[in-house]
């Protein structure tokens, strides 16, 4: 969803079977570009599992560059706590 008399720098994206866990990690992700203006997120009611995630963007920038970085950081991020978490196992599971 796109605001009015915008250049694609306002955008709302609408994520289907999300809440807080993607929300809030994705919102803080976003956040250290600073390029982003705004950007927060809403549950749209707690019977539905989706989220209302917004950005606006300074200058020209489209809102959804640093979405789709937001979201390859946060893979990033994720992938680098799993492997960590792999080793560990995998150095406990070789001492024991």
């Amino acid at each position: 969803v796109q605001a009015n008399g915008t250049d694609g720098n306002c955008v709302t994206f609408v994520l289907h079977d999300e809440d807080h866990t993607l929300g809030n990690s994705l919102r803080y992700m976003v956040m250290k570009n600073p390029d982003v203006e705004f950007c927060g997120y809403c549950i749209t009611h707690p019977s539905e599992s989706k989220i209302n995630f917004r950005i606006q963007t300074r200058g020209a920038l489209p809102a959804v560059e640093p979405f789709r970085k937001g979201l390859n950081d946060l893979m990033g991020v994720c992938q680098h706590v799993l492997n960590t978490f792999e080793v560990r196992l995998l150095t406990e599971e070789l001492k024991g």
